[in-house]
Order: structure tokens, then C-alpha cells, then sequence
């Protein structure tokens, strides 16, 4: 069986790119492909070479691959997997978009249906800045062309899988498709827990608006008593130093050693993002640390929130400081109820091993004639001999 493995672009490595490592450690002889690749760290495919669309030879692609948004439908339909039997995408954009024939078998695990030309492409518009003017005019008409092109390529998919319930149902809304879901991997064999914690809370992600670092900060740093660690670095960083007070310890980008050595150590991870899934929520339970989350999203599926029995965290819910602060104290008056083996027990759900098994299994199970182990081009009752008789001929 040829198997081709697709993935949206090759830029940086972060939960996507985690996601993809499994799936070719479950197919490790498939081919990969991607509209651009600029990886410089290979692991995450495994040291294998990919092969690429025309926009990988475009002025300015490495730098400005998402300036070509609107060419990547035309780029990723130029694949041509016409020699593949199964086709497995790993899709926020446009992977699932390749065409696939009638006797292939097509299975997207879709991180999310494309958000920004959905139901976030008001929140993207306005941190952009592209409220008003032409240049909103020209989004506007853009993210209506990126709407009816995803939807209409999500048909070509025979089977999708989903990186969580809150994912499932934002594909039902978008493609009134469903789709079975497999939560992500989470390394687990590199994180260790630890009981003993110091005084600080501890929050780590790419600085984008979305992330809302900025809401954690402004937060924290009303009440100069707690001590925050900042992890991360972006385009918001500027904006963020501007509103952290004296207690707040911006680190910027730190190696993965030095990120889990902070979340091991921490009285609690702090996460204000809606997340589709939200892999670091599970990372600092692994490391035996609970987690005070924004009640939308992802987390609400991996963390175990008060007052269940055996809690891993706590949710506020609005994005504000006061609503923040607020769990923020009800953490404190409850931290006896949180035990960090607790919280290590809940990340294991999401253990790499949990989502190759479920991967392949899943796979197994769609695959015509057989399964993996004997995927053939003939029905499955085999080829017909000289002088064999159809099954509905013979009497019973």
C-alpha cells in the first residue's frame, strides 16, 4: 500500500507539527508533502524529504508563505497523488483540499476548520486592523472565497477525524460533516512530575493576540503578591512589557528543558486562549502542575475542573482580569484539593502512544478489503478465476 501523507506548510515546529511526527511514526514508508517547506529542525518529519508546491519557489515564500493564502487552493490541487491508495492529511488550512480518486482512500485530521474565514473572522479582522477601508473590502471578499472553497473541498474527504469535541463541532457547523475525534499527542515520556512547587504561576505560548498573554499579565500584575513567569516570545512582546508590573518575569523564548523545568516547579499553568485543543494545558498537567484556564475550547475536554472529584483545574469565565483573578483566588482557598499525581494521571489520556494506537486502529478499520495489512484493487470476495462462479449464484 503506497500511503501519501499531506501537511499544510513546513514553517516553524509547534502542535501541528507534533501531530505530524505521529502519523508518520504510524506509516513510517509514506511520502509527505506540503505547499511550502522551510523547516530547519527535522524532526518533526522524521529527517525525511518532502516534496513541495510551486509557492515553495515564489519571491519572499520563506519569509512571506501566508501572503499566498490566496494562491495555496490552486497550490495544494496541483498535487498529484494519483499514485497513492491512502491519502492522510493533516489539515488547519488547506492539506485536506488535494483530490483524491474514487478507489483512494482519503482521511483528514482536520486541527480545525480554516478559523479565520469562519466564525473567528471577525475577532482576526479587528487585530488586524481591517475594519474599515479597501484593504478590509479586499479581506472580506477574500476570506468569502477561502469559505466556499473549504467547504467545498471538505466533500472530497472520505473520513475526518478531529483534535477535539469542540473541533467536531465547529466542522459540523462549517462542512455538516461529522467527524469522529482522536485527541493530539503529547510526549509525556520527556515530562516528569513533581510535588514539591514554588511561588510563582508560570504561563507559556507564542505571543499573538489571540493567545491573551496580554489579559494574564495585566491581571497578575494588580496584585504585585503573586509572582508571574512569562514564556514565549512574538509580535506581542512589545505590547506585553508595556503593561507588566515588577512581579511579572518575562523569559522570551526558552529552550523545551528550561519550559518544562518552570512548568514542573509552578503552582499552576495560566491559559486565557480559546483554544481549539491546547497541548501546553496538558504538558503542565504532566508535569503534576493544575491549571487555571479560560472555560472555552480544548480545555474544557482535558482539564478536570472544581468542583469534580480529583480536580486538575480551575476555569474563569470571561476573558478579563477580574473574572481571572477570581479563579486565580479560588485556586489558592482550594489548592489542597489539587494533588499533582492527580494531574498527571489526566495528561496520560493524551500520551503519544493512545493516538498512534487510535490513528491506526481508526485507519484500519476504513480501509476497503482487508485493512492495512491487505489493502488490494479488487472487491474484497477477491479476483474472479477462470470459470468461478459469482456468490449470488451459489445456492444456499
Amino acid at each position: 500500500m503506497k500511503v501519501a501523507i499531506v501537511h499544510d506548510w513546513l514553517v516553524v515546529s509547534g502542535g501541528a507539527e507534533k501531530v505530524l511526527k505521529n502519523i508518520i511514526e504510524c506509516f513510517p514508508k509514506a511520502d509527505i508533502f506540503s505547499v511550502v517547506d522551510f523547516l530547519e529542525d527535522r524532526d518533526c518529519v522524521k529527517g525525511k524529504s518532502v516534496k513541495t508546491s510551486f509557492i515553495q519557489k515564489l519571491p519572499l515564500a520563506r519569509k512571506r508563505y501566508r501572503a499566498y493564502l490566496p494562491l495555496m487552493p490552486l497550490a495544494i490541487e496541483q498535487v498529484d497523488l494519483s499514485g497513492y491508495d491512502l491519502v492522510i492529511s493533516s489539515s488547519h488550512a488547506v492539506a485536506k483540499g488535494v483530490l483524491t480518486g474514487p478507489n483512494q482512500v482519503h482521511i483528514s485530521y482536520v486541527h480545525s476548520p480554516i478559523r479565520y474565514a469562519w466564525d473567528l473572522q471577525h475577532q482576526y479582522l479587528n487585530e488586524a486592523h481591517l475594519n474599515t477601508g479597501i484593504k478590509s473590502l479586499m479581506a472580506r471578499v477574500l476570506l468569502h472565497y477561502i469559505r466556499g472553497w473549504d467547504s467545498r473541498s471538505a466533500n472530497g474527504v472520505d473520513h475526518l477525524l478531529a483534535n477535539s469535541q469542540f473541533i467536531a463541532r465547529r466542522i459540523r457547523k462549517t462542512y455538516q460533516r461529522d467527524a469522529t475525534v482522536i485527541y493530539p499527542p503529547v510526549d509525556l515520556a520527556n515530562m516528569s512530575m513533581c510535588v514539591q512547587k514554588d511561588n510563582y504561576y508560570v504561563t507559556a505560548s507564542r505571543m499573538v493576540p489571540y493567545k491573551r498573554i496580554d489579559l494574564i499579565v495585566r491581571a497578575f500584575s494588580q496584585t504585585p503578591e503573586r509572582r508571574l513567569v512569562v514564556i514565549g516570545d512574538g509580535p506581542e512582546m512589545k505590547k506585553i512589557k508595556a503593561v507588566a508590573g515588577e512581579n511579572v518575569t518575562l523569559l522570551g523564548h526558552q529552550p523545551f528543558d528550561a519550559l518544562i523545568d518552570h512548568l514542573r516547579r509552578a503552582r499552576a499553568f495560566v491559559f486565557a486562549a480559546e483554544e481549539d485543543f491546547g497541548i501546553s494545558v496538558v504538558e503542565a498537567q504532566a508535569c503534576g502542575t493544575p491549571v487555571i484556564a479560560f472555560g472555552r475550547g480544548g480545555a474544557l475536554e482535558s482539564v478536570v475542573g472544581l468542583p469534580l472529584e480529583r480536580p486538575t483545574g480551575v476555569f474563569f469565565g470571561e476573558q478579563t482580569p477580574e473574572s481571572l483573578l477570581a479563579a486565580v483566588s479560588r485556586f489558592e482557598r482550594n489548592v489542597g484539593l489539587f494533588d499533582p499525581r492527580a494531574c498527571r494521571r489526566n495528561a496520560e489520556r493524551f500520551s503519544s502512544e493512545n493516538f498512534r494506537a487510535a490513528l491506526t486502529d481508526f485507519v484500519d478499520s476504513r480501509l476497503p478489503y482487508g485493512g492495512l495489512e491487505h489493502f488490494l484493487p479488487y472487491p474484497a470476495m477477491g479476483p474472479l478465476r477462470v470459470n468461478q462462479r459469482h456468490p449470488a449464484d451459489v445456492e444456499s
